[in-house]
């Protein structure tokens, strides 16, 4: 137990130290100001679904118990749904306002996917296949869900109200089950988009937790929201109609809020056991970052001299006893300099593995210093001759030297 509960508290305060130093909120607010674009586009699209179904008038009514906190919002919302299909179903909203309404709704599952891999630290985005045939297969997938979850709960709520009259026991139950349906829906939807997502395997049992707490802290807003209202009597006051749009965004700003940090939680308890070492390279000196670098080029070009299978991060980690983190790093800095490369399908559950990017003869401790220190760009136009003196001229041959010896040097005898 004292293990179990040590184990708990340490997920916590690296979620939390990851939660602050990644500037997650500044990632809410971007995504917030996202949905605010987006929600008009998604929310027409369920309204039309729901209409095909024959639920257009239940989904609304789920809708403003969604938004009951929100009434005003909810109303100004529904009304502008209203409007565009309506336009949309005459043809006049085509063209320009057809590609806005994409390209909105792209931007928020872009932004998306980018806080998540940032919590991640995936570097690598989704394929353009990918990307089209992941973001239609939720922009569609998601609407019916919504549609079809509230009818089931349409049909259970009047198979309960019947059997309330009639069963003094089976109709309690079934109470108690409607009252605990929106946590479980909310938490569902939670574990979805944790393991979704992110461009990387990430485990179910690691975001079940993460997301049922998510999933009761949204519920918990919502009742927060509601008995809270006599609260902003004062804010209406002042500032009337207008008042709903800044309570709606802080809502909304909440929530992701909420869902980032349901994220951190994910990550910290499916890589806590290589966290012995919480920050990234940023504060390790370039000596040593070089002396890191070596020793991991050190075992790939070893493993790949000996036959053997690629090594993935994981298995650097564990051969070197780099941090988890750090080894992250430094691999894609050694692909941005040309001398790894990543083998990876485009499956979002395959490892990666790494191999060297060129034959084992031409990899060198010169050559990895070089191309190390060489990356990224000169922007500073230096005057003529500046440099052009006897002692730069040493300089700079001293220089040559020193990265010529290293060339002597092959990385797999590292």
């Amino acid at each position: 137990m004292k293990a179990w509960f040590y184990r708990i508290v340490r997920q916590f305060v690296l979620a939390i130290r990851f939660f602050t130093a990644k500037r997650v909120m500044t990632q809410a607010a971007a995504l917030t100001y996202s949905t605010l674009l987006a929600i008009v586009p998604i929310t027409a699209v369920v309204f039309a679904i729901a209409r095909g179904f024959g639920y257009n008038k239940y989904i609304e009514v789920w809708f403003r118990n969604a938004l009951s906190t929100q009434p005003q919002v909810a109303e100004t919302i529904i009304g502008f749904v209203n409007s565009y299909l309506i336009h949309t179903k005459s043809g006049i909203f085509l063209g320009v306002g057809l590609v806005f309404m994409l390209y909105t709704v792209l931007m928020l599952v872009s932004n998306i996917e980018q806080a998540f891999n940032e919590i991640w630290q995936v570097k690598k985005p989704r394929s353009i296949f990918r990307t089209v045939t992941d973001y239609l297969a939720m922009f569609f997938l998601f609407p019916i869900i919504i549609v079809v979850t509230t009818g089931l709960s349409i049909f259970v709520t009047t198979i309960a109200t019947q059997m309330t009259a009639e069963y003094m026991l089976i109709g309690p139950a079934l109470r108690f089950l409607l009252d605990l349906a929106p946590f479980a829906l909310m938490s569902v939807l939670f574990i979805a988009l944790y393991v979704f997502m992110p461009n990387t395997h990430v485990n179910i049992r690691s975001a079940i937790i993460p997301g049922i707490l998510a999933g009761i802290a949204m519920q918990w807003l919502q009742l927060f929201y509601i008995h809270s209202q006599i609260w902003v009597t004062g804010y209406n006051a002042i500032y009337g109609s207008f008042a709903a749009l800044p309570l709606f965004m802080l809502w909304i700003q909440i929530s992701w809020t909420i869902c980032l940090f349901g994220a951190e939680l994910t990550y910290t308890n499916q890589n806590l056991e290589y966290y012995d070492y919480t920050d990234g390279t940023a504060d390790i000196s370039h000596r040593f970052k070089l002396l890191l670098c070596g020793l991991i080029m050190g075992r790939i070009c070893r493993q790949f001299a000996d036959g053997g299978k690629p090594l993935t991060a994981l298995q650097l980690r564990e051969l070197t006893g780099i941090p988890i983190r750090v080894v992250n790093d430094l691999l894609y800095r050694l692909i941005e300099a040309k001398l790894l490369i990543e083998i990876s399908s485009d499956e979002k559950g395959e490892t990666s593995q790494y191999v060297p990017a060129e034959s084992l003869s031409n990899l060198s401790v010169g050559v990895m210093i070089d191309r190390l220190e060489a990356q990224g760009k000169w922007l500073v136009s230096l005057p003529n001759g500046l440099i052009g003196s006897p002692t730069w001229k040493r300089v700079i041959a001293l220089r040559g030297n020193y990265l010529k010896s290293g060339r002597d040097i092959p990385l797999e005898e590292l």
